[in-house]
């Protein structure tokens, strides 16, 4: 429904930074709460971070908290995960995704409607 494009992901060494971006052309961007969730290799996906629509309210899994930063510029319809001190542990797919606004809790999977195709991220150690 919501046309999601993550970008920013590659190769990095533990304790470096990251940041990626997802872009949509969706013109009503700001009717939506936005999160990023990762999926490793015989994981199931996890929560990472979560931004309200206004970018009020914000939510961090603790894996991530203190490491890593949501934000969302509603002009530019791009939300960002600036990602610091990277940990092998943090190597997944990271995806982009979207819920409705009218959604009072947004952290669990099953509350985004739409999602992007995902970035791979890689920390080696």
């Amino acid at each position: 429904q919501v046309q999601l494009v993550e970008s920013g992901g590659g190769l990095v060494q533990a304790g470096g930074s990251l940041r990626l971006s997802c872009v949509t052309s969706e013109r009503t961007f700001s009717d939506y709460h936005m999160g990023w969730f990762r999926q490793a290799p015989g994981k199931e996906r996890e929560f990472v971070a979560a931004i309200s629509w206004s970018g009020a309210m914000i939510y961090y899994a603790d894996s991530v908290k203190g490491r890593f930063t949501i934000s969302r510029d509603n002009a530019e319809n791009t939300l960002y995960l600036k990602m610091n001190s990277l940990k092998p542990e943090d190597t997944a797919v990271y995806y982009c995704a979207a819920a409705a606004r009218s959604k009072y809790g947004y952290t669990r999977s099953s509350d985004f409607g739409s999602w992007g195709q995902g970035t791979q991220v890689t920390v080696s150690s």
